[in-house]
């Protein structure tokens, strides 16, 4: 196994971990990383969206306590059922919709300079919602925690699930961010920072290892038992850094806004479409 190849697989693993949940598009990175590590075709294509399982392992591990929980308690208490139901509800509409527009997407949008204007597009986005969120909840109450129509998981409605999934859809354009389109929206529908965070993470379980699994098997015909050390090593450092990332941003929203990711974005994607446009970086596809 060539030791390069390793160490791009690494290095991709650790750009997916510590760019999943947060609203900056892991996609859109990983599309930008593997432009510039020269790492990139339809094999590199699955890699990418296989090792979003690796990122989403974390997720079970660190709430462990709570899925054990619910799978337990799912036959006889009222709000595990609830919960699991919220979750599966709003998994659907990316299932529907990926089944439909996926390949077109993958086509014609999984490269850097659509990414980069994505970047820009929701970066600004970030910052109307926080406005909007200020306005409503005050400097005061930043979480908006004792304010907010939805305080956590377990106050959600159906129809709040379904709204969150459909949200979620937008990240079907790279470089949109499947966390930001799920934690902005779910603020502009009123829930707290915190519970709209927390729920995030619950809804990628099933979309990422459903994506992961489902891009693995379509493309089987494309992979050899030799590209499983590539695959294994972008997947652990993947769930290495996404757990030290999860852990970070529970602390930081209860203390901080998301404006700083809104200004990142913006700033990256101007970046990134000045340099093509000067030719200083050859993005390529």
């Amino acid at each position: 196994m060539d030791p390069l190849l390793l160490l791009k697989a690494a290095a991709m693993g650790v750009v997916e971990g510590l760019t999943e949940f947060l609203p900056i598009s892991s996609t859109g990175h990983l599309i930008l990383a593997g432009s510039l590590l020269d790492f990139t075709g339809e094999k590199v294509k699955v890699f990418e969206i296989a090792i979003q399982t690796g990122a989403i392992l974390a997720v079970i591990w660190e709430y462990r306590e709570r899925l054990s929980d619910t799978v337990r308690g799912f036959t006889r208490e009222a709000v595990a059922r609830r919960f699991a139901l919220n979750v599966l509800v709003a998994f659907l509409p990316a299932v529907v919709l990926g089944l439909a527009f996926g390949s077109f997407v993958k086509r014609h949008l999984f490269h850097p300079l659509p990414v980069a204007s994505a970047f820009i597009v929701g970066g600004l986005v970030i910052l109307w919602a926080e406005a909007r969120h200020r306005r409503h909840f005050g400097e005061r109450d930043l979480e908006g925690s004792r304010l907010a129509r939805v305080e956590t998981v377990d106050d959600m409605s159906t129809l709040d699930a379904l709204k969150v999934g459909l949200l979620q859809c937008l990240a079907l354009v790279p470089g949109t961010s499947r966390s930001g389109a799920t934690i902005i929206g779910a603020m502009v529908l009123g829930f707290s920072r915190r519970c709209a965070t927390e729920f995030s993470f619950y809804l990628g379980i099933p979309t990422l290892v459903g994506a992961g699994v489902y891009s693995v098997w379509k493309q089987r015909a494309l992979l050899a038992a030799s590209d499983l050390p590539v695959f294994a090593v972008g997947s652990l450092l993947a769930f290495v850094s996404a757990l030290l990332c999860i852990r970070w941003l529970i602390r930081y929203v209860s203390t901080h806004d998301f404006r700083v990711f809104a200004w990142y974005r913006i700033a990256f994607g101007a970046i990134v479409l000045l340099t093509a446009y000067t030719g200083i970086v050859n993005w390529s596809d």
